[in-house]
């Protein structure tokens, strides 16, 4: 059941200076996305500003970015909340606009226990059919998917693969472990992607792809295609551009950077605000480096 193997970006959502969603400029950049040979698309994740989008708007988006694909590569629709009961409504929706599988981000603030964890996952993964990807990132949730966690998980015949973000390399090794060839792992940070390909990952669910869709593709193609070497010269060259699209809360950085490349990604949405001046005369330079700008 895997649901994709290579990369697939975090797409950023852009807005019009009323806050609405920029339809025509995100057609764009999905279809900049596939001819780059991304190998799936993220819609309304956490790049995707989904905490600042109405629920009405986040399904429209899905749909939206459903209709544009058109079945080229599969679309993954964000739907977590800290609310089980919201959480399974936006599934269903985002399962009926059409999405081909979910990310799931843990419960966030009022947090819960591992128990409390695989009772949400599990509620939620039995109100639909299509398939799950956890999404594992502390920083962010303060809530952390334990391995025999993932275990337990794994065996809900829809949830079918992690994103993991936790960081810990050591916990990744040990979810590959208990969880086997039959359960995806994929990176969710871009300066771990080699790493955890190495640990038997299925690719990378990447913000940096938002910039340079061709090269995270092929540091994955590379990688399974045995030129280890070559996988791994690329994602080197990439790395200080990866860290530097984390200088501040993502996504500030990689939006500000859509908008030097000239993709109309438009403004942010409150509570995120402008780069700090030297972060955005480093993320400028990281940038003019790989002419992007």
């Amino acid at each position: 059941m895997s649901i994709f193997t290579g990369s697939a970006v975090a797409i950023i959502t852009p807005f019009n200076n009323d806050g609405s969603v920029n339809y025509e400029a995100f057609k764009n950049m999905v279809e900049t996305q596939i001819a780059a040979g991304t190998d799936a698309i993220l819609v309304a994740g956490t790049t995707g500003e989904a905490s600042t989008i109405d629920d009405a708007e986040q399904i429209k988006l899905i749909k939206y970015c459903v209709d544009v694909v058109n079945k080229r590569v599969p679309v993954i629709a964000g739907a977590g909340s800290n609310d089980t009961a919201h959480a399974v409504e936006l599934a269903k929706e985002a399962e009926a606009a059409g999405s081909d599988a979910l990310l799931i981000v843990t419960p966030y603030y009022n947090k819960t226990t591992q128990k409390g964890l695989v009772k949400h996952y599990t509620t939620i993964a039995e109100s639909i059919n299509i398939p799950i990807i956890l999404y594992s990132v502390a920083g962010r949730t303060g809530m952390n998917i334990a391995p025999a966690t993932v275990k337990e998980l794994s065996k809900v015949k829809n949830i079918v693969a992690i994103k993991e973000a936790s960081g810990d390399l050591s916990q990744i090794a040990k979810i590959a472990e208990m969880c086997g060839e039959d359960f995806d792992i994929y990176s969710g940070n871009d300066d771990q992607t080699l790493p955890i390909l190495s640990l038997g990952g299925k690719g990378v669910i990447s913000v940096l792809a938002n910039v340079m869709p061709k090269e995270v593709h092929d540091i994955c193609d590379k990688f399974f295609n045995g030129d280890i070497a070559g996988s791994r010269k690329i994602f080197l060259d990439t790395l200080n551009l990866a860290n530097t699209l984390f200088i501040e809360t993502n996504p500030i950085p990689v939006k500000t950077a859509a908008n030097l490349m000239g993709m109309n990604a438009g403004p942010l949405k409150a509570p995120l605000y402008d780069m700090e001046p030297a972060n955005l005369e480093a993320l400028k330079a990281e940038l003019k480096k790989h002419s992007l700008i």
